[in-house]
């Protein structure tokens, strides 16, 4: 049977009986939306284990309505035999592999056989693509011997997993397509590549695909297939009109609103941390609001323009961000006209830590998998800028005159109240409680891909504790779980991993993720999430659906507010 459940204001949690009726349902669900026989606000789905994160894009309907229509659709599903998925037309796929891998030893010693046995048992395995996920192309693998399926995750999680290495944990077999963390015993690497960012459909594998590995002395292409990946060339120019990067600051990136309909492939939208600051930044210039604009974090870059250019820089304030032309101070949010030669220089962040620079057309550098967005996971996009990048600039349209200040200030003290949806995953009350009522500190592992929070130093409450003994405990601790089966995830995700800390997803993180996720923040107060700093304390307040989704509508009616008249082209205008 199925059921529906909000996941956060900006999307839903289908949870099916398996794999394969994520899959029929998944398959249906897109083909009702590009047949017109969807609701218009019905958006892009992701499969996990035997669940569908769909969300929700803007739309004239309210989203329990298009709740009700999901549910009405996946009961309508017919239920098949069988936990594997069943797209149909799944292809054969050899994976040749050298099996050298790091854990090898490791793993033939906890199932008290030889490594040889190990890889005899993976090679002879038909396996099966189950969904794609994590970072773009990795593929869940499901069909293994019982011994090697029974292999748990790595207590503690590698920093950096050289991409091509064959990996089995969590009832799974993968390839991790990218250097990227992971936490899955590795056996071996492979030279064949499973995503390409410049040829569709992007990733090698699909759901339904049908694999098998084979041993091989040598990879092809060995030299390459773990090597690190060397630095990208320097940005160049097509056209007359561009901004060279003089000073990068302290990390600078190109982004735009984002990549759409591709999370099934395991590719995140990636976007700016702050969305209201990037789309008045670029609404102030005149641009549409997914015109590439740069996020300048803590410290901004020095650009130098070539050619005639209106630029302007936003931050959470009047007096948010340090802005000079050629030395000069210049206030942020307003538009600035500069000429052939002049040096913009973002400096200092003092309100927040981000601040956003567009310029009157948008920065037009090339598109990768279907967006200009810099993405800190996967490496899609062209990361942190360098300099000597020069971004071309897009056909310059007319800047407006007016940014008014926001309504409430960021923040009070470094202390910023975020509010959330509870759910959609269970958490005994006792601990959604301590939770909701904690103080929590931003971490200083903290990025663009999560928030870790840490309790604060004068809170009372330490982490939100799963599956932990001692006097006075709540025994239905013992019935939450850990981790949950893999399930899509969404930007403002507050997961509760087994430690207790709580992370908050951003922009950058995995398309999906196996921690239980106990609340979510809002869309209006993504903003806010994405300017906190380490350091910052955050609180949370639940609050219900009917208040985020007002709060949304007033979010965005605030912001057609806020940017108003048009930039002065004659003198005393």
């Amino acid at each position: 049977m199925a059921a529906v459940s909000p996941f956060g204001d900006g999307a839903l949690l289908v949870e099916v009986d398996d794999v394969a009726a994520a899959h029929r349902l998944s398959r249906r669900l897109d083909e009702e939306r590009t047949g017109g026989g969807a609701p218009a606000a019905l958006g892009e789905s992701v499969v996990g284990f035997g669940n569908v994160v769909v969300h929700l894009d803007p739309g004239p309907e309210h989203p329990e309505v298009v709740e009700a229509w999901v549910l009405d659709l996946a009961r309508r599903i017919p239920v098949r035999s069988g936990g594997t998925p069943d797209q149909g037309g799944g292809r054969p796929v050899v994976i040749p592999v050298v099996f050298d891998g790091p854990d090898l030893g490791t793993v033939a010693a906890d199932l008290g056989t030889s490594p040889r046995a190990v890889v005899d048992a993976l090679t002879g395995a038909a396996l099966e693509v189950a969904f794609v996920g994590f970072s773009p192309g990795f593929p869940y693998l499901v069909g293994l011997p019982a011994p090697l399926a029974s292999l748990h995750r790595r207590p503690t999680p590698r920093p950096s997993v050289p991409a091509g290495s064959v990996a089995v944990g969590g009832g799974f077999a993968s390839v991790y397509p990218q250097c990227t963390p992971g936490g899955w015993m590795l056996l071996g690497r492979t030279s064949l590549p499973l995503f390409d960012p410049h040829r569709r459909p992007y990733a090698l594998l699909r759901a339904g695909d049908a694999v098998r590995f084979t041993a091989e002395r040598r990879s092809r292409g060995d030299a390459g297939a773990t090597a690190g990946v060397p630095g990208r060339p320097l940005l160049a120019n097509r056209g007359a009109r561009f901004a060279e990067v003089v000073a990068p600051g302290v990390l600078s990136l190109v982004e735009d609103l984002g990549r759409r309909s591709v999370a099934g492939q395991g590719v995140p939208r990636a976007g700016p941390a702050d969305p209201e600051a990037m789309r008045l930044a670029n609404r102030l210039a005149g641009n549409p609001d997914d015109a590439a604009a740069v996020e300048a974090t803590a410290a901004g870059p020095s650009l130098r323009f070539a050619g005639d250019a209106h630029v302007t820089v936003v931050g959470v304030g009047p007096e948010a961000v340090d802005v000079l032309v050629d030395g000069r101070p210049v206030r942020p949010g307003t538009v600035v006209p500069v000429v052939d030669g002049q040096v913009l220089s973002v400096g200092r962040v003092r309100a927040g830590l981000r601040a956003y620079l567009a310029v009157s057309g948008g920065f037009d550098i090339p598109v990768e998998v279907g967006s200009r967005a810099s993405d800190m996971l996967c490496g899609l996009g062209p990361g942190p800028l360098r300099a000597g990048d020069r971004l071309d600039l897009g056909p310059p349209s007319r800047p407006l005159g007016l940014l008014s200040p926001p309504r409430v200030p960021f923040g009070s003290g470094r202390r910023t109240a975020l509010r959330v949806l509870p759910g959609p995953h269970p958490v005994p009350a006792d601990r959604l409680e301590r939770l909701l009522s904690g103080r929590w500190a931003v971490g200083a592992a903290s990025n663009r891909v999560g928030l870790r929070l840490e309790a604060a130093a004068d809170a009372a409450d330490g982490p939100v504790e799963y599956g932990s003994s001692g006097a006075g405990r709540d025994p239905a601790a013992d019935r939450v779980p850990t981790t949950i089966p893999s399930t899509g995830m969404v930007t403002g995700a507050v997961q509760i991993p087994p430690d207790g800390n709580p992370i908050v997803l951003m922009p950058d993180h995995a398309t999906v993720g196996g921690y239980p996720v106990a609340c979510c923040v809002i869309s209006a107060d993504l903003p806010a999430l994405g300017q906190l700093s380490p350091g910052d304390i955050v609180e949370f307040t639940p609050v219900d659906r009917a208040a985020a989704l007002e709060a949304k509508d007033r979010w965005e009616r605030s912001m057609d507010e806020r940017v108003s008249g048009w930039f002065p082209t004659t003198a005393g205008a």
